[in-house]
């Protein structure tokens, strides 16, 4: 092995799943498409793609590249505010270490199966009336709700694959009031 190996403590060294790869390559055909990579560079930079262990060797092979809107760079605090309406995060966001919701008698879903996932660790900041908190995760998205105060509201959560490596931790805090809160793994819907 090389003696510049990428780091393997926080996001860069966190292990890289099919779907990371694949959206990897479809950026760099999309480059290639655009004239920013050769023929050549596509074929070497999407070997190494496939093959590609960690999220920071995968980023590796973008990073003289411009971001696309659906990879921007995750932002510190995102704020959600609404009323009487709904609010959807997903298709590539970026997730980023806080998210402050206000909600009156909305829903709002966080995605999380196709997110770009950047930092270890999300604080959801809740203050909801009404409506559905709903988080849809994928193997190592971790939902901890235990600082969420529930008042004349329902929690339905379903985990996900216990062997996953974590790879975000959703901390919620706040209040939801009668309102719920939902959490389950792509592809796997509750029973309403």
């Amino acid at each position: 092995m090389s003696a510049e190996l990428v780091r393997t403590d926080g996001p860069s060294g966190l292990r890289a799943s099919h779907a990371d790869r694949d959206r990897v390559v479809d950026v760099l055909a999309r480059a290639a498409g655009d004239g920013r990579i050769t023929p050549e560079e596509l074929d070497e930079r999407a070997a190494a793609a496939l093959s590609a262990r960690t999220l920071g060797e995968l980023a590796a092979l973008t990073g003289d590249l411009p971001r696309e809107a659906g990879g921007a760079p995750a932002k510190d605090v995102v704020r959600i505010e609404q009323q009487g309406s709904s609010a959807a995060r997903g298709d590539d966001w970026a997730v980023p270490r806080r998210m402050e919701i206000e909600s009156a008698w909305g829903d709002v879903t966080l995605d999380f199966s196709a997110a770009v996932i950047t930092h270890d660790t999300l604080r959801l900041d809740v203050d909801m009336r009404g409506g559905t908190l709903r988080l849809i995760t994928r193997p190592g998205v971790v939902v901890d709700a235990d600082a969420l105060v529930i008042g004349y509201g329902k929690t339905k959560v379903r985990p996900g694959d216990p062997g996953a490596p974590v790879l975000l931790r959703v901390e919620i805090h706040g209040r939801l009031t009668f309102g719920r809160l939902e959490v389950w793994p792509r592809g796997r819907r509750f029973d309403r």
